[in-house]
């Protein structure tokens, strides 16, 4: 796969100005030179290029953020004045396995002013007498030269692989992504609790509707016996006439029956 369509499938439909880290290891360059990577990369911290076959770094782009990059197994001989140009904050710089053979050829390096640390295994360049004390000297500011300081004294693993900021540049990706998830999250929770309102909104909307039925049915009930208790006193006031009615029949029969009496005696 060529390095264009290498970078393509890394950038996974990202921005490069998402991106802070590229690995293109193992990808073919085209006539031994730099394709497809681009200025854009603004954000990017970590750039690997091993075993590309690179002749030459004179296509890289400025890349302003740029704090490791890795070159090792490939063909660059010189030309390296092109890092300090482009690559102003590099720390970390891995060129073993490529033809450089002289100190000379180092020179460059000399205006990577946060440059820390230096890789040249398996490069020619290490065979020379007092090769590591010609380094240093050469870069007063280098920390490690391949994995060791002045004092033979191991590189820790927080200046291996690290920013300046002891962060790993994938855990800090992560890092914004798991952000971007809790704020998502927090989101969700916000509208669960507006629909949460909602509800409780809609369950007083019924209650008070429940209670205005129930009044509604209170009136009607009280009117419906009101309406029983007329009826009652209508059909008392009917029973008092009938006994009234009654009581005066049974009075005419008696004075009947006493002037029947009045004309016996009369005879």
């Amino acid at each position: 796969m060529d390095m264009k369509k290498r970078i393509h499938l890394e950038l996974r439909n990202r921005a490069p100005s998402d991106v802070r880290e590229l690995v293109l290891d193992n990808c073919r360059s085209n006539e031994g030179k730099i394709e497809g990577l681009t200025a854009e990369f603004v954000n990017l911290k970590f750039l690997s290029l091993i075993n590309v076959g690179l002749m030459s770094v004179s296509n890289l782009p400025k890349l302003g953020k740029l704090k490791q990059l890795e070159l090792s197994d490939n063909r660059i001989s010189g030309g390296l004045d092109v890092l300090a140009e482009k690559l102003p904050n590099l720390t970390h710089l891995n060129l073993s396995g490529n033809k450089l053979k002289d100190i000379s050829t180092l020179e460059p390096l000399k205006k990577l002013d946060n440059l820390k640390s230096l890789d040249l295994f398996n490069c020619e360049v290490t065979n020379l007498n007092d090769y590591r004390e010609s380094v240093f000297k050469l870069l007063p500011k280098l920390t490690y030269l391949d994995g060791y300081d002045m004092e033979d004294r191991e590189a820790s693993d927080s200046d291996g692989d690290l920013d300046g900021d002891g962060v790993d540049y994938e855990d800090d990706e992560e890092g914004e992504d798991e952000e971007d998830d809790e704020d998502g999250e927090e989101d969700l929770d916000e509208e669960d609790d507006d629909e949460d309102d909602e509800e409780v909104d809609g369950e007083e909307d019924d209650d008070v509707s429940g209670e205005d039925e129930e009044e509604d049915i209170g009136r009607v009930g009280a009117a419906d016996a009101a309406a029983d208790d007329d009826d009652d006193d209508d059909d008392d006031d009917d029973d008092d006439e009938d006994e009234e009615e009654e009581e005066g029949a049974r009075g005419e029969k008696r004075k009947r029956e006493a002037d029947d009496e009045d004309d016996e005696d009369d005879d």
